[in-house]
């Protein structure tokens, strides 16, 4: 089945680390951007952060900055979220997306190759 599988998510206290796995299954991301996105209750999804297939290209969003890093190994088709520091408004599902045309899918509203069902955020006491 052709598909990208979030993990890693969890509840946390404010301060704390999670890190995500965006695993690709039933092909490769060799030739793909992957992107992370979020979305909180109530609110529009964003993007977080995204990185282009050979991982030299990485983006991430201002409320992120310096707190989260993406990465990848290309030998395992999985892009990583490292995330530190975490802050309540940090909560949500967190899904990637894998696209061929964008080098780095940062678009929330655009619908891209492949898509997971996202993994949940809580950061709370």
């Amino acid at each position: 089945q052709v598909q990208l599988v979030e993990s890693g998510g969890g509840t946390v206290q404010p301060g704390g680390s999670l890190r995500l796995s965006c695993v690709a299954s039933g092909f490769t991301l060799d030739d793909y951007g992957v992107g992370w996105f979020r979305q909180a209750p109530g609110k529009e999804r964003e993007a977080v952060s995204c990185i282009s297939s050979t991982g030299e290209n990485t983006w991430h969003a201002t409320s992120v900055s310096g707190r989260f890093t993406i990465s990848t190994n290309t030998a395992k088709d999985t892009v990583y979220l490292e995330m530190s520091s975490l802050r309540p408004e940090d909560t949500g599902l967190y899904t990637c997306s894998a696209s061929q045309a964008y080098m780095c899918p940062k678009n929330p509203t655009r619908r891209y190759d492949y898509g997971g069902r996202g993994t949940q955020v809580t950061v709370s006491r």
